[in-house]
């Protein structure tokens, strides 16, 4: 046999042993329901063209279609009431020792104050209209003005809100001393900090997180940059690397195939590292974090017991529930 005969021999049967080891059938049927996290809530959509970390989207906004605003209580409870499992929120230490849930950084965007919003009281924090600066028109109307008086809540009002719900938590700074106050809070009010709490730092505060509270799941853009790139490179043996473990890894809807072992011996690979498969949206410049179209569910299999993350929970929840009945 001449060698290159043999060359393309021996490519078949590692190409035959990769397809069998990775083979979606061979892999028991999942035993959980899927689960769709609300990225923001139910909340008012943009645009995500062009978006830059400075961009004040409270600007851009479409044309009102519901009532919400994102981080307020109304708006998580809507987002439950439309099928979510998981609603993200985001966070900021305040200087009288509690957690403001608000999105921004700075106050100027969407409310009537003014100032970084760590450098603030909660009590203060409270008297602000978190509906005053969205607009749909280039400012021309205002439709939120007025009523979003005192909706930014502490993270324990959240909780005590919506008792036994799962919550991603936002960390928007790179302080590890965040953490540490998180983590301190959380446990003077009777929070877990074992894997039922999930959280999004990166860099320090993300690390300091897992020096904290080991058990917890932690997510950042980082850790799911490595734990992609490393799967998609060694996955293939059925190896979950340590960078997808403890950690949930993130898929983009377009680029699930590449993933060995789409979909039950991925997911199978995953539950057993302690870790958890989550669709995102599809990867490409201005695209929206999660997925914003009933019709995008098709291409996720019937016995998905991942995570979906989307941008518009009231269209997705509801279909999401209508495929996968949890009754």
């Amino acid at each position: 046999m001449k060698p290159r005969s043999v060359a393309a021999a021996v490519a078949v049967i590692l190409l035959g042993g990769l397809t069998l080891l990775n083979a979606s059938w061979l892999a028991p049927k999942p035993r959980e329901h899927l689960r769709i996290l609300a990225h923001r809530g139910v909340h008012q959509t943009f645009s995500a063209e062009g978006l830059s970390q400075d961009t004040c989207t409270a600007t851009r906004i479409k044309p009102p279609t519901n009532p919400y605003l994102e981080n307020t209580v109304p708006s998580m409870a809507a987002s439950f009431a439309a099928g979510a499992s998981v609603v993200e929120l985001d966070i900021h230490p305040t200087t009288d020792g509690e957690f403001a849930v608000f999105h921004d950084w700075t106050l100027e965007c969407r409310t009537n104050g003014q100032g970084v919003t760590r450098d603030q009281t909660m009590s203060a924090l409270k008297t602000l209209d978190v509906g005053y600066g969205y607009t749909a028109d280039q400012g021309r109307s205002h439709p939120f003005r007025g009523k979003g008086v005192g909706l930014m809540p502490t993270l324990d009002e959240v909780f005590q809100a919506f008792p036994g719900r799962q919550f991603l938590i936002n960390i928007k700074s790179n302080d590890p001393t965040e953490a540490d106050r998180l983590i301190a809070y959380l446990r003077a009010h009777g929070r877990p900090t074992d894997q039922r709490l999930w959280i999004w730092a990166d860099g320090r505060s993300g690390d300091r997180v897992l020096a904290l509270a080991p058990r917890a799941i932690l997510m950042s853009k980082t850790r799911a940059k490595a734990c992609a790139a490393r799967y998609l490179a060694v996955g293939w043996s059925g190896y979950i690397p340590h960078a997808c473990r403890r950690n949930f890894i993130l898929m983009p809807l377009n680029l699930r195939r590449a993933y060995w072992g789409w979909p039950n011996r991925l997911i199978a690979r995953a539950d057993a590292a302690g870790s958890g498969v989550m669709i995102v949206g599809p990867v490409g410049k201005g695209r929206p974090a999660g997925l914003t179209e009933a019709r995008q569910l098709d291409a996720v299999p019937a016995g998905f017991s991942g995570v979906v993350v989307t941008d518009e929970i009231e269209t997705l929840g509801p279909a999401g529930r209508a495929r996968w009945p949890t009754d």
